[in-house]
């Protein structure tokens, strides 16, 4: 499935690279995640850093322009309880679109909603089947600085909209499956291309 999103994003950015008005190109950065809200009562949550890396298309329209991309992220949080600390990782297939507004000066501010679709969780000491829904929604905005050559460099924090528990509260376990995702996310950006 990794590799197939990978080829999909090559052959996306190959085709449309050259199109005037849109650029294209890779990112990476890494992800400091957790969990906000429901009810961890018997549990503490700390937060965890994990990666994001993957494909984007900018389509200008002068100083705004329209940037989706495709991205492969891991999330989640650290959680602590009597029974000892377990990292509840989450990976995503994550579709964020953003408009951004570009300065002269090549300084960016950006926001916009982001799709994510869950393609595989690793919960340690896991008494929970099927931790996380299938699709994650959540809204971002972030700034940074892009060269007239088009590397960047950035931040966007993303703040989760839908639940991420697909699973019924218990009395034994203490956690309320409402809780949201919450990330920060700092990377770097490389253009394909001219």
């Amino acid at each position: 499935m990794k590799k197939l999103i990978i080829v999909v994003i090559f052959s996306c950015v190959s085709a449309l690279i050259y199109a005037q008005g849109i650029t294209g190109g890779l990112k990476a950065g890494a992800n400091i995640t957790n969990f906000n809200g429901g009810n961890f009562d018997a549990v503490k949550k700390k937060a965890i850093v994990g990666f994001h890396g993957g494909g984007w298309l900018n389509f200008s329209l002068g100083a705004l322009s329209l940037q989706p991309e495709l991205l492969i992220s891991t999330q989640g949080a650290r959680i602590d309880s009597v029974n000892g600390s377990y990292d509840w990782k989450l990976t995503y297939a994550s579709v964020p679109v953003m408009l951004k507004y570009r300065s002269a000066g090549g300084f960016y501010l950006e926001a916009g909603p982001q799709f994510s679709f869950k393609l595989n969780e690793d919960i340690e000491d896991k008494t929970i089947r099927d931790f996380a829904k299938g699709l994650d929604l959540s809204a971002g905005a972030g700034l940074g600085f892009q060269t007239k050559g088009g590397f960047g460099i950035g931040g966007r924090y993303l703040v989760g909209l839908s639940k991420v528990g697909n699973f019924e509260p218990s009395e034994g376990q203490g956690i309320d499956p409402d809780f949201k995702n919450s990330v920060i996310q700092v990377g770097v950006s490389v253009p394909l291309g001219k």
